[in-house]
């Protein structure tokens, strides 16, 4: 079945979750056609058949024509699993829909907003004749003026305003006939792409692409006869590149990041065949394509620097994998860079799901890579959730193929996402540890859970945010929230954000959990309650709340009124307010809220023996 023959049928918003599929193996000529198709299917029909479908707000402004960008975008957000809803600014209304609080811009309450800058966004204001002076001063204005437009959206939404480098075309460098003018063009325009891409660090609702590495891939910068008459900025080519992008971050802000690459060996890691070859006969290391292959072991060990748990499922005897990852001269990865190491002649759907439990993560979270079209075409029907990648015979692709959907790209970095890969190396000593003990009771009064609830500050409003984008089966109010919005409600008269911490004998977890409360009159509100699955099942989120309700009870409130918000795979902490004393008063749409009094100290859930608080919330008052 085709996305054109669902279509005809008139199926495709009844069959929309099928949709993911049949983009995954399509080129861009074929994705650009599929994005047309796409983008007349309205989202509301989906949703009705579909209503989990994360929807992404795209308000869509800039200098130039940007229509062609909506078809790519539609595409790109559709291979992700997710529907957009997109508005158009008219031509040249950036300055007005970002300036203006009562413009449309605002009025529509986008997710996203795309500000798509392009070289005439500058050169439109440079007089005739011009000089490299007159560009640069023009160029300074430019960046001015975003920046303050930047400034004032940060300070009015929650969204994400994104940004953009700007080409810089010869048809402009080539009108300046000297050289050493040219030079000070070039010199003035890269600094002014700096201060654009310094806007990320300076606003935190802003994130600013860099075209450039797209531009050196060969995707031009622009159509010169649609430049001309159809008044494009960019090329086609590069907005469906920009499309792409903005794809990965839509699937970030929609907490569909992923979180594991798990890789083949024979022909992924290392060439050859290790049951056939022996360690002395796989390409790895020496020759062209060894070296190929081992550049390619050293990307996939800088993805897991930066948090992304490693593994390996291969068809192989686990004795020479283990020997040939301890001692080949040539691996770049070695046994303790993995978080674990399938080899065994089981199909590797099975592997998958194994690890899924063993990490306690959705098979969702998991990236496959191997070069084996059949192993792929297993995946891909066997665990469609999973994103798979498909290589080939040629080891010098891998790198581009490898990184080519950002798999794993995330707002920001922070400490905990490096520390990530050593917390799961932590959790299976855990689990080896309860296999010793008769009882989880037992397991969990000798593990000495060490609990801290306290305000987040400073470097934690990074974290919070992320958990809320994270993290989908604890989460009670399945709200969203980016860094600017964690930052407000953390700083309010009212409303309190609460980092939950957590360690044990085996080591420190970092924050695992956030807890945003509002106080309105006599009764405190839980609008959402997160906690990592790393720490399920250890008694932790009963601790925090009973905390929360007896604080609330020593602050004067008389109730605490909590929410249920339902989402793709929360369903498990529906009952998680009754089962702690809150009483049902309201169900609308599947939303339930509930309601504590705390009129009854008795009737606060003690905490469970076994969990130590380390810092109080009267003490963090």
């Amino acid at each position: 079945m085709t996305l054109s023959e669902l279509h005809g049928s008139g199926r495709l918003a009844a069959s929309y979750p099928l949709v993911r599929g049949l983009l995954a193996e399509l080129d861009d000529g074929e994705l650009e056609r599929a994005g047309r198709l796409l983008s007349r299917l309205d989202p509301d029909e989906v949703l009705r058949a579909h209503p989990s479908t994360p929807v992404v707000a795209v308000a869509v402004t800039g200098h130039r024509t940007l229509g062609p960008l909506l078809a790519p975008l539609t595409a790109e957000l559709a291979r992700h699993g997710m529907l957009v809803r997109a508005r158009l600014s008219d031509f040249d209304a950036y300055v007005f829909d970002l300036g203006d609080p009562k413009s449309a811009l605002y009025e529509a309450r986008p997710d996203l907003v795309l500000c798509v800058l392009d070289p005439d966004t500058v050169f439109d204001e440079v007089p005739v004749p011009w000089t490299a002076e007159d560009a640069e001063r023009a160029l300074d204005a430019m960046v001015a003026r975003v920046r303050d437009l930047a400034v004032a959206f940060g300070g009015r939404t929650g969204a994400t305003l994104v940004l953009n480098t700007l080409p810089l075309p010869r048809r402009f460098t080539a009108q300046l006939v000297d050289h050493r003018s040219r030079a000070r063009l070039g010199a003035a325009w890269r600094r002014a792409n700096a201060r654009l891409l310094e806007l990320g660090d300076e606003i935190p609702s802003v994130i600013a692409l860099d075209l450039d590495p797209l531009l050196a891939e060969g995707v031009p910068a622009e159509d010169v006869r649609l430049g001309r008459y159809a008044r494009t900025g960019l090329s086609p080519a590069l907005l469906a590149r920009y499309a792409r992008e903005v794809g990965h971050l839509a699937r970030h802000l929609t907490g569909r990041t992923k979180k594991a690459l798990v890789c083949d060996l024979d022909g992924t890691l290392w060439g050859g065949v290790l049951g056939d070859d022996g360690q002395e006969g796989i390409e790895l290391g020496e020759g062209l394509r060894g070296e190929a292959f081992t550049a390619f072991q050293n990307v996939v060990r800088q993805l897991g620097s930066q948090g992304v748990l490693l593994a390996v499922a291969s068809k192989n005897d686990p004795g020479p994998v283990q020997e040939a990852l301890r001692e080949h001269p040539g691996m770049a990865l070695r046994p303790d860079d993995f978080v674990q190491v399938t080899a065994n002649w089981r199909a590797k759907p099975d592997n998958l799901r194994d690890l899924a439990r063993d990490l306690n993560i959705g098979v969702d979270s998991f990236v496959f890579a191997d070069d084996s079209a059949y192993e792929c075409g297993l995946v891909r029907h066997t665990l469609p959730e999973v994103a798979v990648v498909r290589l080939d015979e040629e080891p010098a692709r891998h790198i581009e193929r490898l990184l080519r959907d950002g798999w794993f790209d995330t707002r920001e970095l922070n400490a905990e996402d490096r520390a990530r890969p050593a917390r799961y190396r932590e959790e299976k000593d855990r689990h080896t540890f309860l296999s010793s003990f008769d009882s989880v009771a037992d397991y969990l009064s000798e593990l000495d859970v060490r609990v801290r609830l306290a305000p987040v500050t400073g470097a934690g409003i990074s974290r919070a945010a992320q958990l809320t984008l994270r993290t989908n089966q604890f989460h009670t109010g399945m709200l969203r929230c980016q860094a600017p919005q964690v930052s407000e409600a953390a700083s309010g008269p009212a409303t309190r954000v609460l980092g939950i911490h957590s360690g044990d004998r085996f080591g420190d977890n970092g924050m695992v959990g956030v807890v945003f409360t509002r106080r309105a009159g006599d009764t405190v509100h839980i609008d959402n309650f997160v906690l990592s699955c790393r720490v399920f099942s250890r008694g932790i989120e009963t601790a925090c709340l009973s905390a929360v309700l007896s604080d609330a009870r020593a602050a004067g409130a008389r109730a605490v009124e909590a929410v249920y918000r339902p989402g793709p795979k929360n369903s498990a902490v529906r009952a998680f307010y009754p089962d702690h004393g809150f009483t049902v008063t309201g169900e609308e749409d599947g939303v339930l809220t509930f309601r504590h009094d705390l009129s009854d100290p008795a009737g606060i859930v003690a905490p469970p023996p076994h969990i130590r608080f380390t810092e109080s919330l009267e003490e963090s008052r």
